[in-house]
């Protein structure tokens, strides 16, 4: 269990990357050329997956690392799990229709709220041993 925050890191990676495929093949599909950012609607939908993902692998990648350094590596991994299943949900719902991505939305927010609250208490367990 040790390593299953490693494994979460790099199926993050790896669904970024599939994000960023998606746009580059709407591009193609639609005739989008850079740097433009809307025109299709099936385009602006890859473009805003591969956006919202980054903003929430912002997030989450920090927090999972300090859940994970902290004390809490196995629970850490688990979520991350959860997380990015939430977020291939939530990704592949928005790419079919915009208005069904809210359950795999919710499902990757409650993943980062309990990966956040392990690190906040793994971290505060750190410093008032310290």
């Amino acid at each position: 269990m040790q390593q299953l925050p490693a494994l979460v890191v790099l199926l993050a990676v790896l669904l970024q990357f599939g994000t960023m495929f998606a746009v580059g093949r709407a591009r193609g599909k639609y005739g989008i050329h850079a740097p433009a950012t809307s025109g299709h609607p099936a385009f602006e939908r890859a473009y805003r997956v591969q956006m919202n993902t980054l903003e929430a692998v912002l997030l989450f990648l920090p927090t999972l690392w300090l859940a994970a350094r902290y004390g809490f590596a196995g629970w850490a991994g688990v979520a991350g799990l959860a997380w990015i299943v939430g977020r291939t949900w939530y990704a592949l719902a928005y790419l079919r229709d915009a208005a069904r991505r809210g359950g795999g939305y919710v499902l990757g927010m409650l993943a980062w709220a309990a990966v956040l609250v392990m690190a906040v208490i793994g971290l505060a367990r750190a410093l008032l041993l310290a």
